[in-house]
């Protein structure tokens, strides 16, 4: 897949289509040829960008449904902040702010995909018999070894957990270390970064998956932009995301929206980090990413729009 490290040729691997089902019953094709929207809405008071904003259900409902309309092609719903240092909920803290907007989603049969963004089991399970497709795990580790952050939790047996999963059409499985409490101590990295966040990404799956073959082909990759990296890090991983996709040989979710790394590079506080954001997002479209997940889902829209229009025809498109 690397013709060699001096001058690295990156052959983009065929991946099957992955089949997401959309709330309206359609489906989502992941290809690999085009990459799909994800619009974020986190129902917490204490998100590093957004927190506090959607703590109405109606007002979430509507910027869900406002995602959605401005060409969101998957919804990824959260209760609980990772940003550094957040607090943890239990699962039945999580799913109390869950509840009233993801109890009325069903109903809206919306043309997307829906996603949640949990680390508990237990939330998973429900959020799976109200017709949520995706899992999707910022801190993976924690759903095989839920006594890392919560002493005394109960393990799922392995039956248990490869019911739960088999559940979901996509399990996106992320590249974190730690918790949000330690990520920020657990930067370094032996040898190449990329080499060990896929080889780390790799063994969290397997894991995750106990090797069964069907699961992990409805595995998604996130590299984890901003988690137990540095800004430069962050930056090495998104201009690597070609690289990544074929050594992985999975779909890519990449997630760099209004991230410290911006504020890092370009001095801009959160809300002034959209144009770089948005050059971010085109970066991973352009590399093989099959989903790039974002506050902004119109302005994405035409930023990839534009960048499609302008590559078409050009030497080696």
């Amino acid at each position: 897949m690397i013709a060699n490290h001096q001058n690295p040729v990156f052959l983009r691997p065929e991946i099957a289509p992955l089949r997401l089902q959309r709330s309206d019953g359609k489906w989502l094709d992941l290809d690999g040829k085009t990459c799909a929207v994800m619009g974020i809405v986190n129902l917490t008071p204490d998100s590093f960008s957004d927190g506090g904003k959607l703590l109405d259900p109606r007002t979430a409902l509507r910027h869900v449904e406002t995602l959605v309309a401005q060409g969101a092609q998957l919804i990824d719903l959260g209760a609980e902040s990772t940003r550094p240092l957040a607090q943890l909920l239990s699962a039945e803290e999580e799913w109390q702010r869950l509840f009233p907007v993801v109890s009325e989603l069903p109903r809206l049969g919306l043309p997307a995909v829906l996603s949640i963004d949990t680390r508990h089991a237990e939330v998973a399970a429900r959020l799976l018999d109200l017709g949520f497709r995706v899992l999707n795990l910022a801190f993976p580790q924690h759903l095989f070894s839920p006594e890392l952050d919560s002493p005394g939790a109960a393990r799922l047996s392995h039956l248990q957990r490869q019911r739960l999963l088999a559940g979901f059409d996509a399990i996106v499985v992320m590249h974190s270390r730690g918790t949000p409490a330690n990520m920020r101590e657990l930067t370094d990295y032996d040898g190449d970064l990329c080499d060990t966040v896929c080889a780390e990404l790799s063994l969290a799956a397997r894991m995750l998956t106990d090797d069964s073959p069907s699961l992990l082909q409805r595995i998604i990759y996130d590299p984890g932009i901003g988690f137990a990296k540095t800004a430069e890090q962050s930056l090495t991983l998104l201009r690597s995301t070609e690289r990544l996709k074929a050594q992985l040989e999975r779909p890519l979710l990449v997630g760099c929206s209004r991230k410290s790394l911006w504020g890092t590079l370009t001095g801009q506080p959160v809300d002034s980090r959209l144009i770089p954001s948005l050059i971010g997002a085109v970066v991973a479209a352009q590399a093989g990413a099959s989903i790039v997940r974002v506050h902004d889902v119109a302005e994405t829209k035409l930023a990839l729009l534009t960048h499609a229009a302008l590559s078409r025809g050009r030497p080696g498109s």
